[in-house]
């Protein structure tokens, strides 16, 4: 049986680095953060296809991620 690891959601799932996400810090610490980064941020719908399956609505993407994508 394979071993899985338990899924981070405070990593990026397409590079493992910190999503520097708001919410995920809010819920780790209870300190009421400000807006996330992402709200003012856009998803291309080929960015979103290529996060794994496994990991869709448990991990953001890092803004990093983001911006190469923009390119």
């Amino acid at each position: 049986m394979p071993v899985t690891s338990p899924i981070d959601p405070t990593c990026c799932p397409l590079c493992g680095q910190s999503n520097q996400c708001a919410g995920q810090v809010e819920r780790a610490t209870g300190i009421k953060q400000p807006p996330c980064w992402c709200n003012e941020a856009s998803f291309g719908a080929d960015l979103l296809a290529r996060v794994p399956e496994q990991l869709r609505r448990k991990a953001c993407i890092c803004p990093a991620c983001v911006q190469a994508a923009a390119v």
